[in-house]
């Protein structure tokens, strides 16, 4: 029974080295398996990137958050007389003009802090707004049948961290320099703010109310806007060189180069959803659909890059394995699947190697490293597996073209897709190429043969 068991068991050991399609079906059988140690290195590249995305919410938290800054808008506090239940009560209610013309400047310094290992952009900021209110009359008419509180009339200037502000702000408005008050008193329309009161004593006689002001702010990745004027006109300059424009409108102009960026905007009223005047808290949601602004980007993120390669994973193993089963075809030179098993971890090694280099140093230094030592790593092994020093050059030039190819497809994301399927497609046609003279059945015939031989 003993005889016969080790006859059995042998048997089978010999007919798995005999047939081609059981190899081929063990290689893919192996290659999905490998797919469960690249999920992890998946989840372990997004587990990192949420530690960094919290050190920077943390260190936000401190400095400030992204600023999103707009005003000032123009409240008008009225009484109105309505009938209720056969009684008249007075009913106060707000109406809210926008400046008609409103011109901001501002200049950003960005700075990197450290959480850790990780860096995190944030900014002073120096802003200026000017402009004016014009036609007041022709709003004034529409209250009319109202008692408008002209003592109560204020302005509101919205700023969405106030921790940013760094000086004491002092509004000109009309020539006369009054200071804010912290908070909004209009929270439907603006959130968080600051508020100038008191700006009216009685009916205005000016129809062309002038206003300017300067803020001081800090804050983290965005500084944000919204275009209240009939015209608005914006022009930002920084010293970073990595911006992205954001949000429902683009700069008309911007230049970017090793010296930082200059962007300017030019909006009109009819640019966006909402009029000059309304009353209660409506055009909240269009108001802020509006905005706009410039996000201080740090050069690509290493995780996103990082994630990326790893979704390659897949045609790296899967082209390594190719060549190992050809190297087996052309010199009749069998490679157990333990084997197979240990070159694939090291190619899976090679996403834990990127991402933990890529966060102390550069990407492409990261990935330099990491290829070139899983490569060496991998022809060393081939050298003592396949016993010739030509196949194992062979195989050191299929990864190094083929991790050059992936490196190669995530410096240009925008064309991924067309130099992936070109690969895929010459990878294809080269393997066809190579393999077509091969009589797979004539290949299993003849192992038998030379095993029964034996």
């Amino acid at each position: 029974m003993e005889t016969q068991g080790k006859t059995i068991v042998e048997t089978i050991g010999q007919y798995l080295r005999q047939s081609v399609t059981l190899k081929l079906l063990s290689i893919f059988i192996l290659m999905l398996l490998l797919m469960i140690p690249v999920s992890l290195v998946m989840e372990l590249i997004n587990e990192r990137d949420a530690m960094r995305q919290s050190a920077i919410n943390e260190v936000s938290d401190k400095w400030a958050n992204s600023q999103h800054v707009f005003g000032p808008v123009l409240t008008l506090p009225f009484n109105r007389q309505v009938l209720e239940d056969g009684k008249v009560k007075t009913v106060r209610e707000e109406a809210h003009i926008l400046p008609s013309l409103l011109k901001i400047s501002g200049e950003v310094e960005p700075r990197s802090l450290h959480r850790g290992i990780y860096e995190v952009v944030v900014y002073d900021s120096q802003v200026s707004f000017k402009g004016n209110f014009e036609e007041i009359e022709k709003y004034i008419a529409e209250l009319n049948d109202y008692e408008v509180l002209w003592d109560e009339a204020f302005l509101t200037i919205s700023i969405s961290d106030l921790r940013g502000i760094k000086q004491k702000v002092i509004v000109n408005w009309d020539g006369q320099e009054i200071q804010v008050e912290p908070g909004s008193l209009i929270p439907g329309l603006v959130h968080s703010g600051i508020t100038v009161n008191n700006v009216f004593e009685d009916v205005p006689e000016a129809e062309n109310l002038q206003f300017s002001f300067n803020l001081h702010l800090q804050g983290s990745s965005h500084l944000g806007f919204i275009p209240l004027g009939k015209e608005t006109t914006i022009v930002l300059t920084s010293n970073w060189q990595d911006p992205s424009f954001s949000g429902s409108f683009l700069p008309d102009e911007r230049t970017v180069n090793e010296e930082g960026f200059v962007a300017s905007y030019k909006i009109l009223e009819l640019n966006r959803n909402y009029p000059q005047f309304w009353i209660g808290d409506l055009n909240a949601a269009s108001i802020q659909s509006s905005a706009f602004g410039v996000d201080l980007l740090l050069p690509a993120n290493d995780y996103q890059k990082a994630m990326r390669s790893a979704k390659y994973a897949l045609l790296v193993i899967s082209l390594t394995f190719l060549t190992f089963f050809l190297v087996e075809i052309f010199s009749k030179k069998s490679v157990h699947p333990f084997q197979y098993i240990l070159v694939g971890l090291a190619l899976v090694l090679f996403y834990v190697l990127l991402i933990s280099i890529s966060e102390h140093t550069s990407f492409n230094t990261a990935y330099l490293i990491a290829g070139t030592a899983v490569i060496t790593m991998t022809g060393l092994y081939a050298r003592s597996v396949l016993g010739s020093l030509k196949q194992t050059i062979v195989l050191v030039l299929v990864l190094s073209l083929t991790y050059s190819f992936v490196y190669i497809t995530l410096q240009i994301q925008d064309y991924a897709l067309l130099i992936g399927s070109i690969g895929l497609t010459a990878i294809l046609a080269l393997t066809m190429y190579i393999t077509r003279n091969i009589n797979w059945y004539e290949i299993s015939t003849l192992k038998k043969a030379d095993s029964a031989t034996d």
